[in-house]
């Protein structure tokens, strides 16, 4: 075929054939865009979530709606040898540094197919694959938190239930996470309080669900001076955050908000809201509900919240009947993961978010817990809600010059400073599953993107193995 340079049209054709090649371009280049999620914006309004992905065939059935969590498929195993061969290359990358990590277990029974590296390592958010599993392993996944006002009289109380997204506003269309709402709350307060003839009230709030350190001992000590995170509550209003400003009493700052609700439906408040205790079985004047756990775990993992982590951590430590506090919920965290026969060695855990720089997890850990979360209908649901590769969450925008790869992995992402992780897994060239991680702890050195960059290209190198044995 010649070239571009070499083509010679007849004048009569140009007509035609101009614009066809014109065409040609312009499906070609919107192809490009699709396949890169560059359109994601234009189709869903915002990241394509896991609906308007087409899966591949392998994740779907005639008796599994593919909306619906995806199971791992299993069309044969996968040989160890040409796992190994294909992601050396990616791992040897002298971006990720000294110490990189790697695990592969086979879905049918979660033996380790292949290992790199030794021990466990700093993980950063993909910290947040271990809370959410333990998360879905401990709560009903429809369970909704409650935010409660109780009292009598002129004596009211706002009760916090440690709802990670309870909002200021009512939630608008679309939003993936139905969230309660002080407004609505509020009004349903305002029309309780009219029905007994109650103009003016005194407030307080309770915040008391929760124990310990709002804090973790082991972050940085400028996490909350210098805005990175709100102190945990189980009573806030849009996470502690106002003009992007996080506030260092969430709560005491949701309480205020509340006021200035009911005032602007006519009811009086006294003073200054202050902390105090509920009583018990005070009569519940107005409540809402937060998403289903469901919902709240979809959302925390797509867009790797580590507030919402937190407040997790808190509920699954209330549901295993231990402290709702750090230690309470990493203790909590650990009795699960035992429970479920994953491997703990080196384990360490601090905090839910994986903010903490003292937390230890080996990719081994990681990998298994993916493995387990698909292959229990409890937890199924957790490798649904992974981000996929150049679509949806905190993948949306990685994966862009690895084409072939686009829509076939599934993965939590982990970023802090000089560390970076990746654990879910990826369908090689035959559309077989391979559950993974891969962690890398020391790439300071380099830039961030770079060190993404390689983490993809390992996932992207068992999507493009033949690996069967």
């Amino acid at each position: 075929m010649p070239s571009h340079g070499e083509t010679r049209v007849s004048k009569p054709r140009g007509a035609i054939v101009i614009p066809a090649l014109v065409l040609a371009i312009v499906v070609a280049l919107g192809i490009a865009l699709w396949s890169r999620g560059d359109l994601n914006g234009l189709i869903c309004d915002g990241d394509c979530g896991p609906a308007n992905v087409i899966p591949p065939r392998s994740l779907t059935s005639d008796t599994q709606p593919a909306e619906r969590a995806p199971r791992l498929p299993k069309p044969g195993d996968v040989d160890p040898a040409k796992l190994k061969a294909a992601v050396r290359p990616a791992l040897d990358a002298t971006v990720l540094g000294p110490r990189v990590g790697f695990s592969a277990v086979a879905p049918a029974n979660g033996t380790e197919l292949v290992s790199s590296g030794a021990g466990a390592y700093v993980p950063a958010s993909t910290t947040k694959v271990l809370t959410s599993f333990a998360a879905l392993s401990l709560i009903d996944s429809q369970h909704r938190f409650t935010t409660r006002v109780v009292g009598s009289g002129d004596r009211i109380v706002l009760v916090g239930g440690g709802d990670p997204y309870l909002a200021v506003k009512r939630s608008k269309s679309g939003d993936p996470v139905i969230r309660a709402d002080l407004t609505t709350l509020a009004a349903r307060t305002a029309a309780a309080l009219d029905k007994t003839g109650t103009t003016s009230v005194r407030v307080g709030f309770d915040a008391s669900l929760f124990s310990g350190p709002d804090a973790s001992p082991a972050w940085e000590s400028t996490y909350v001076s210098q805005n990175i995170v709100t102190p945990v509550s189980a009573l806030w209003a849009d996470q502690g955050e106002r003009n992007g400003v996080r506030a260092k009493d969430p709560a005491a700052d949701a309480a205020r908000t509340f006021v200035g609700l009911l005032e602007a439906r006519g009811i009086t408040v006294s003073g200054e809201p202050e902390p105090t205790k509920a009583a018990t079985g005070a009569t519940t004047l107005a409540a809402v509900q937060s998403a289903t756990v469901a919902r709240i775990v979809a959302t925390l993992i797509r867009v790797s919240d580590n507030q919402a982590a937190e407040v997790m951590l808190r509920q699954l430590a209330i549901a295993a009947d231990k402290p709702a506090s750090f230690e309470g919920g990493t203790e909590a965290v650990a009795d699960v993961l035992a429970k479920a026969d994953i491997d703990t060695q080196g384990l360490v855990l601090t905090d839910g978010s994986g903010l903490s720089r003292r937390n230890r997890i080996a990719p081994l850990t990681l990998a298994q817990t993916v493995n387990v979360a698909a292959s229990t209908p409890r937890t199924a649901q957790l490798v649904a809600d992974l981000p996929i590769s150049g679509f949806t969450g905190t993948l949306v925008d990685r994966f862009a010059k690895l084409t072939s790869s686009l829509g076939t992995v599934r993965a939590k992402t982990g970023t802090l400073t000089g560390v970076h992780s990746l654990a879910g897994y990826a369908l090689d060239a035959d559309g077989r599953p391979v559950v993974f991680a891969v962690m890398a702890d020391r790439t300071s050195k380099v830039a961030p993107a770079e060190a993404q960059a390689a983490l993809d290209k390992v996932a992207a190198a068992i999507a493009a193995c033949r690996c069967g044995s």
